[in-house]
């Protein structure tokens, strides 16, 4: 793989715009190449033969093997005075600004084509100058977040100090363990708890550092940074006693732990709370808090890891572009400008190595007791492999379900069924049942897709989306879960064609009757499994956002919330299709495929309030954000989604009750609901239709090439749309289609509309996170100071 794309693959997606644009220097480079006499120019030491006839092969080869002869030559006296003549680099300070900006003076500007070589000198070094900034800008926002988490672990140490109250033992004493800090600065100080005897923490120690030398990192050999805290924490047990002094206990009488309840009732006894209420920390809130805690020493040293990356592969595609501009000039100026960039900032800084062995000594000291094996397999999670098995399987319970397909349309024609007496009979009651699993595999299946496309034009849908680090699903999981569900429904579907009733006492078998509610008990066990199987993670986080979807006005509102309640709100005839079950298996008799529902007026009643509970869930959690961010779009955002609820309502009243009355409240409603979601999903989710953007009519950065594409699928979301009215226009049944096989097709193009929408609104969502270079998630911090 060359460079280029080798680089661009290794990019923080969020900060692809402060690396180095190295296909437009690049660019430069091909220019001043096209010019005769650059292609003419002789490469320094170079005889005027060797680039005629035999001799020029026969000089590559010399020069090519001559490699290692050319190392030794590189300090002579006569090419560091050529180097210096080509190029002079120089550190300049603006006024106005806080760093210093390097400038090269290129010396050969009349030579031939020494334009271009000027310009390419100028790209560069404004380039190098971006790089420094955002490294440097990057480098203080750590360091201050380092001394944020010094603050945050003194205040953990000191509540646990409070919470288990342990015995204290006596000063210099052989129990005694130096603590290790991670703030950056030279007198930064820790205190730290450890287990000894029957109880957790016997001994509280605290160390000051009195020089920079003890945090200077030094490498391993397995790739991990090793500083000397760690020294003087092996050395802490024989130190003398007056090195240490008590831990600062009154620390607890300063802070406030900020801990997020974790019920609904804690969560609105918070909201009704006064703000200047003392709080009682509890050993659950101690727990909460050292896992707040854990998670912010994570995210900070995933921060770390990136920010090294992003250093180093700026510095080799400055290396890389100097050396192509050596080869293409047949100049010697790599050397003096690479000397540059390693003694500015960007090349010879090593405060996020220092920070990275201090949070990793601090952490493996403090959450990992001092196992360090355990600590590192949690800093640095290994990458999920792809396993060829998942691709097998998914595979094949993809044939598998596609040859029961063709097993089911070859009884439909075999035994004509579709003309059969008990057609509608089955279309009423079995229909239904199974259209919940089709509506659940095709919104899986379109989330396969959007994995696929999301991981192609480098979307970082798990970050976005808020998954742990090596837990989110790809696509080919998803189509094994999908392909798998399919099999289970394909086989109960042949199960009941393949069932005749009995003549005399004109019923059916109650195994295979059974079978549609015992698929939806194996669905919600597996769900629910507390096992570490079937993607536990997932499942659990996945439930999770549901719970918080149910109870939406009392937590807060994050991007995966509110991304599933949008998920459910294309579900809505699955919820109807929960609620046929509950009264098929409940109040019907089964076993004659009959059912009571339609003489039930509780069944109507829960008809409306099913179909309005996804978008009730949307509307309050936009009424909470509008409450937490104090943002008046989500204001408006709450009266889409009240509009749709007035809709939905208005339809179902038409489906059930039909006359003209409701027929011009449901399209009058459906018509505003129709308008006002589609302006939000263009404008407001997408960020498309922008007059005077720089592609027409989307938006300034696209991640799609095509731009059809972006035309095409909003064509796609209006007419889809539209499918809401054919229920209002009257279309119930088509000729060759039963009304309710005809609902579950509308309700599909719902779901695929969904799936579209779902692409674009976290392409929308990605964009933004690179215009403001957010490459992480923020974690609340357990203790407010103050």
């Amino acid at each position: 793989m060359k460079f280029g794309k080798e680089f661009v693959s290794q990019m923080v997606q969020e900060w692809q715009d402060a690396y180095m644009d190295y296909n437009f220097l690049k660019s430069i480079l091909k220019d001043a190449l096209r010019r005769p006499q650059l292609n003419s120019r002789p490469s320094p030491g170079a005889s005027t033969t060797s680039s005629q006839g035999p001799l020029k092969r026969r000089g590559s080869l010399y020069r090519a093997f001559s490699g290692l002869s050319n190392r030794y030559a590189r300090n002579s006296p006569r090419k560091s005075s050529e180097e210096e003549e080509v190029i002079l680099v120089s550190a300049v300070q603006e006024e106005g600004s806080d760093y210093g900006r390097y400038q090269t003076i290129f010396l050969r500007l009349s030579d031939e084509g020494g334009e271009y070589e000027l310009l390419f000198f100028r790209r560069l070094d404004d380039e190098f100058n971006k790089v420094l900034g955002f490294y440097k800008k990057k480098v203080e926002e750590v360091v201050a977040e380092a001394d944020e988490l010094s603050k945050q672990m003194n205040a953990l140490i000191a509540l646990r100090i409070r919470v288990e109250k342990p015995v204290m033992g006596l000063l210099g004493t052989n129990t005694s363990i130096a603590a290790v800090g991670i703030s950056p600065s030279p007198a930064s100080v820790s205190v730290d708890i450890t287990t000894s005897g029957g109880t957790r923490m016997d001994v509280i120690q605290e160390v000051e550092m009195t020089s920079e030398e003890n945090d200077k990192p030094e490498d391993r050999d397995d790739g991990t940074t090793k500083t000397a805290d760690t020294d003087h924490e092996a050395n802490g047990r024989n130190a003398e006693s007056s090195n240490y002094r008590p831990a600062p206990i009154s620390i607890k009488d300063h802070v406030k732990i900020t801990v997020q309840p974790q019920s609904p009732v804690l969560a609105a006894h918070e909201i009704l709370k006064s703000s200047n209420s003392d709080v009682s920390v509890t050993k659950a809130e101690l727990r909460k808090a050292e896992e707040l805690m854990t998670r912010a020493f994570m995210e900070f040293y995933q921060k770390l890891q990136l920010l090294k990356s992003y250093c180093f592969l700026n510095q080799l595609a400055f290396s890389k572009i100097m050396k192509k501009y050596d080869k293409i000039t047949h100049r010697n100026a790599s050397k003096s400008y690479l000397k540059m960039v390693d003694d500015s900032y960007l090349g010879s800084s090593d405060e996020v190595s220092r920070l990275m062995g201090r949070v990793e000594a601090a952490f493996i000291k403090h959450f990992a007791n001092g196992n360090r094996r355990k600590g590192m397999r949690t800093l640095r999670p290994t990458a999920k492999r792809e396993k060829h098995r998942i691709t097998f399987f998914s595979g094949f319970f993809t044939g598998c379900a596609l040859a029961l397909i063709v097993g089911i349309i070859v009884a439909l024609h075999a035994r004509d069924l579709l003309k059969s007496p008990g057609r509608n009979q089955y279309m009423n009651t079995m229909f239904p049942l199974y259209s919940l699993f089709g509506f659940i595999i095709l919104h899986m299946v379109m989330y396969a897709a959007n994995i696929y496309f999301w991981r192609r034009y480098r979307i970082n849908y798990s970050f976005i989306l808020g998954f742990e680090k090596g837990t989110e699903l790809g696509y080919r999981e998803v189509l094994l879960l999908s392909s798998g569900l399919s099999v289970l429904m394909m086989a109960g579907i042949v199960s009941n064609l393949d069932m005749d009733m009995d003549p005399k006492t004109k019923s059916y078998k109650a195994l295979t009757e059974l079978v549609p509610l015992g698929l939806v008990v194996v669905v919600i066990c597996i769900t629910f499994c507390p096992f570490n199987i079937f993607y536990r993670s997932s499942r659990f986080f996945l439930i999770q956002c549901a719970f918080h979807c149910i109870c939406a006005p009392f937590y807060k509102v994050t991007l995966p919330d509110f991304f599933l309640a949008d998920q459910l709100t294309s579900q809505v005839q699955a919820f109807r299709s929960l609620e046929f079950y509950i009264c098929y298996y409940g109040w019907g008799d089964f076993r004659r495929r009959t059912d009571k529902c339609n003489e039930s007026k509780l069944f109507e009643v829960f008809y409306f309030i099913v179909a309005v509970i996804p978008y009730w869930m949307r509307f309050l959690q936009c009424l909470r954000r509008l409450y937490n961010e104090r943002d008046k779009m989500q204001g408006f955002n709450g009266l889409k989604y009240f509009s749709t609820i007035v809709a939905v309502v208005a339809r179902t009243g038409h489906e059930l009750r039909r006359g003209v009355t409701w027929k011009i409240i449901a399209a009058a409603s459906s018509g505003v609901a129709m308008v006002s979601n589609t302006y939000w999903d263009l404008v407001i989710d997408w960020g498309l239709l922008r007059r005077n953007a720089k592609n027409f009519w989307l938006r300034d950065k696209l991640v799609i090439p095509n731009r059809s594409i972006y035309f095409v699928a909003m064509v796609l979301n209006v007419i889809l749309r539209l499918a809401w009215m054919q229920n209002i226009l009257g279309i119930r049944e088509a000729p060759f289609l039963h009304k309710t096989a005809l609902t579950a097709i509308v309700a599909s193009l719902e779901i695929i509309r969904r799936g579209i929408w779902n692409f674009f609104r976290l392409e929308n969502e990605h964009l933004n996170n690179v215009g403001k270079y957010r490459a992480f998630k923020s974690v609340p911090l357990p203790f407010n100071h103050g």
